[in-house]
């Protein structure tokens, strides 16, 4: 017998769906490596700690990258003007944060094609169109935001505006172009722990421990307060920890970041580390300004987020406003660094660009040019003289809002193709809290909108908003069960999980072509016709607000 009969060659392993070839083999990350053909199992605490660490990265820097420069003015603001009050929501948007970002570290691990392009090929040109347009925009606004951001902290610690953004804008640049994944993420990483200053502020200011904990476990609503200012914060709330640019970054980052299924459990313990890291900056936010302005005449009157730091100085000292001004100064470094990647992931993903930072800028040219484009874009016009830059603070606050549900849905749809994720789709618990997510959103922008087109909207108003989403979600749930009992339809039956570990997307040219029912097709097209009336008419209010109309 020859040696091919008693020895046979292993099958070839069957072909992924990964874009970029730089996407394939060592995961190099900030505190560790894992090599390519190491299968090992993990056997014992400190092989699972060595792997973990290895892992770390994605979900930390997505989570910590939205506590930004937007998310410190919104936090700041529901202190200053409402204390702790708000703490509840923090609460209540775990459960949110974990679902929707383990879905799309599910989606990155298990295709290797990010979130953009998942979404040209499943759902056609023209909502993969719509969807990079939306992202394109809203993150170009974002980043804006970031480098307001800068020029507010380094005002407070006395330093040249113009020449400091352009400068952050420059480490943000030159971070994520040294052709070393590795590099960027320890950059990344360290800046993630520079957002732990926000812990001894707190201390420094030392809020109620009681007060603090009562408000983050019992909901409640701010006494003597108008409820559409409140709810129109609460929305902020949800814009600012939810953010659609969140999806994109984080699965691209994953595929980048080389991790496959078999380091799933990793990787959401990533998550949770950075959902954690994320909860305790937001409420050291509310809790340390609440503290700090109760019983002043500031109270109820949030300005900007340099005005929490005067507040922090003259109640507990220059420390305390220094502090505050880095930490925002690193927030919004972060920030701007992971929202700009998410952009140039993207616009690679759908025009097939290579687009990793394992490559160098020689390798990956236009990828590095749309990252630096959009960074330096957003820093100049931050230091031209005029700009209307609250106006673009308060429009990224409103589109981020409004944009919600469409990011949502489209991530659902692709949790459920089984094509794309095999025995990694979503279960029906995963499904019921999702789809209850997405309907919650929906009514929380169509009220943003109104009170957009309606400054002047009254709480009566707003109540009757979320009747009329609540009784139109209960007749779309009775129509689907109808419909569900007229055909015939079983519930979905236990997905299959065997092998899941191995199991990875096939290319994208050899999956089958997906089916859209009637039905969805329908509820897509009034989801995209309302958000794009609602995006064109925020748009034209923001613009008549800085013509001064």
């Amino acid at each position: 017998m020859t040696d091919t009969m008693i020895n046979p060659s292993p099958a070839p392993a069957p072909r992924a769906a990964v874009l970029d070839d730089a996407h394939v083999g060592d995961i190099r990350g900030a505190l560790g490596t894992i090599k390519l053909d190491d299968t090992a199992p993990r056997k014992g605490l400190s092989a699972k700690l060595k792997t973990l660490l290895a892992i770390v990265g994605p979900g930390l820097i997505v989570m910590v990258g939205d506590n930004d420069a937007g998310a410190f003015a919104t936090y700041g603001q529901a202190g200053q003007n409402y204390g702790t009050r708000l703490l509840w929501t923090l609460l209540l948007l775990v459960p949110v944060l974990y679902v929707n970002q383990e879905m799309v570290l599910r989606l990155g691990a298990v295709t290797g094609v990010g979130h953009a392009r998942l979404i040209l090929e499943r759902f056609g040109k023209f909502w993969g169109a719509f969807s990079v347009i939306d992202l394109f925009l809203l993150n170009a606004l974002t980043i804006v935001t970031e480098f307001i951001g800068v020029a507010l902290a380094v005002g407070y610690l006395g330093l040249p505006k113009t020449a400091s953004v352009l400068v952050a804008a420059a480490v943000v640049i030159l971070a994520a172009s040294t052709g070393s994944f590795r590099r960027f993420e320890r950059t990344a990483i360290a800046l993630c722990l520079g957002s732990l200053l926000l812990v001894p502020i707190y201390f420094m200011i030392h809020p109620s421990t009681g007060t603090m904990a009562h408000d983050f476990v019992v909901p409640g609503m701010p006494k003597d307060s108008k409820l559409s200012d409140v709810m129109l914060l609460i929305i902020g709330i949800v814009g600012t920890t939810v953010a659609p640019w969140q999806l994109f970054f984080q699965q691209s980052y994953v595929i980048d970041k080389r991790i496959t299924p078999r380091f799933m459990k990793y990787e959401k313990a990533d998550l949770w580390l950075g959902i954690v890291v994320v909860v305790i900056g937001a409420a050291a936010i509310m809790g340390f300004t609440a503290a700090a302005f109760t019983g002043t005449k500031e109270f109820g009157n949030f300005d900007d987020a340099i005005g929490i730091a005067h507040g922090l100085e003259a109640n507990a000292g220059r420390v305390a406003g220094v502090l505050f001004a880095i930490a925002l100064l690193d927030a919004s470094i972060i920030g701007a660094s992971a929202v700009s990647l998410s952009t140039a992931y993207a616009l690679g993903d759908v025009l097939g660009l290579k687009h990793s930072l394992h490559r160098g800028i020689g390798g990956a040219k236009a990828f590095y040019a749309i990252f630096a484009g959009v960074v330096l874009l957003a820093a100049v016009i931050v230091i031209v003289p005029g700009s209307p830059l609250g106006l673009i603070t308060e429009g990224v606050q409103t589109l981020a809002g409004v944009l919600l549900p469409s990011a949502s849905v489209f991530l659902l749809l692709l949790c459920n193709d089984k094509a794309v994720l095999g025995p990694w789709v979503n279960g029906r618990w995963t499904n019921m809290f999702t789809s209850l997510v997405v309907a919650v959103l929906v009514c929380l922008s169509i009220i943003l909108t109104a009170a957009v087109l309606f400054p002047d909207i009254t709480t009566g108003a707003i109540l009757d908003i979320m009747a009329v989403c609540g009784v139109a979600g209960l007749l779309a749930l009775g129509y689907a069960e109808t419909r569900r009992r007229k055909k015939g339809w079983a519930m979905a039956a236990p997905v299959d999980r065997a092998g899941k570990e191995n199991w990875r997307m096939p290319p994208l040219e050899e999956l089958p072509k997906p089916i859209i029912s009637t039905g969805r097709k329908v509820g897509l097209t009034a989801l995209r016709t309302y958000l794009l009336a609602a995006m064109i008419l925020v748009i034209v209010r923001i613009v008549q607000l800085a013509l001064g109309h």
